[in-house]
């Protein structure tokens, strides 16, 4: 498969993305997971006065990116990186401060649909699942190479499959697993088949979880996270678009740091010297829309999260700010 072939994906609430940055200041506004473009296109489009540098790992997805804006290339910038390097992407186009950041999580439908990738339980394929296809680490390693005990805490915490004992041994029973079909019926055989009959496709808490490890993708998520804040000028925004409950609790523990949270008991002075440098950002529709739901699948699981970057406060300075304002945000 060349790179970038047939790499289109359905961007996911974009207008709300394109609202949320509406007024941000001009400048660059980094998508930290490129994908396809779609958003950064709608961005682009929506703002002549910031431009968009566009970090992903995979590489054909930059390809496909590239080409599906080269009408807008004096304003597109890319970096073939993980997020969490982001401050890398930054030198490595000479951006200082940014006007905001992206961060669409998860794997990309491209991905998913594309068989030799590995990412589905779907398309019959090798058991590799890496979104960056130039690392060497892949879902191989994982599944053929891990201690039971290990795979079963993978499969337990990323996937929160409760069978997850049982799946370990039987794929350790069954190595060397060869292929993404294989995987996916030695997974549904160690499911008892009154739990097989209810819900969704067996394997797809143990497939999410096994992408999941071979990319890092919660262990890397808090620091390019706090690297997004850091690099954001006053006014700027950063905006998340999480589809696993832990991605958006991680989300939700670093951007209540960024907004001062602290663990001082309540009606007493604040001594940790907790900084608030995010507020986060009322209006904005935490999940997306019915409508958009019934078109797109993927949408259905999304949550939102925005938050705006400001001048440093001290809660000791006697400038509190509450975190938790309504019970949606709890």
């Amino acid at each position: 498969m060349s790179a970038g072939h047939d790499f289109r994906h359905d961007p996911v609430m974009l207008d709300e993305i394109v609202s949320a940055f509406a007024a941000v200041p001009p400048g660059t506004v980094v998508d930290a997971t490129l994908g396809a473009g779609g958003h950064a296109g709608a961005l682009l489009d929506s703002r002549p006065d910031i431009d968009v540098l566009g970090i992903d790992r995979d590489p054909a997805a930059l390809v496909a990116a590239t080409r599906r804006l080269a009408a807008q290339a004096d304003r597109l910038r890319t970096s073939h990186r993980r997020f969490d390097d982001l401050r890398g992407a930054l030198g490595e186009h000479g951006v200082e401060g940014i006007s905001g950041a992206l961060f669409d999580l998860g794997v990309s439908s491209p991905q998913l649909d594309q068989g030799d990738r590995g990412f589905s339980y779907r398309n019959d394929g090798p058991l590799d699942m890496r979104m960056d296809t130039e690392q060497s680490w892949s879902a191989t390693d994982v599944v053929n190479g891990y201690a039971e005990t290990d795979l079963r805490w993978v499969i337990a915490e990323y996937g929160g499959e409760r069978f997850a004992a049982r799946i370990a041994r039987a794929i350790c029973e069954a190595r060397p697993v060869e292929s993404t079909a294989d995987l996916a019926a030695i997974v549904t055989a160690a499911i008892p088949a009154a739990t097989r009959r209810r819900g969704g496709h067996p394997a797809t808490r143990t497939f999410q979880a096994i992408r999941i490890e071979v990319n890092q993708e919660l262990e890397i998520l808090p620091r390019a996270l706090d690297s997004a804040v850091e690099a954001t000028v006053p006014g700027g925004r950063i905006a998340v678009l999480a589809y696993h409950s832990g991605e958006d609790r991680i989300v939700k523990e670093q951007f209540a740091l960024s907004a001062g949270a602290c663990d001082c008991p309540p009606g007493l002075p604040c001594v940790c010297d907790a900084v608030q440098t995010v507020r986060l950002v009322r209006g904005v529709p935490k999940k997306a829309s019915t409508v958009e739901q019934e078109r797109n699948p993927r949408a259905s699981s999304v949550r939102l999260r925005v938050v705006e970057k400001i001048e440093p406060v001290r809660k000791r300075d006697g400038r509190p700010v509450a975190l938790l304002t309504s019970e949606e945000d709890r």
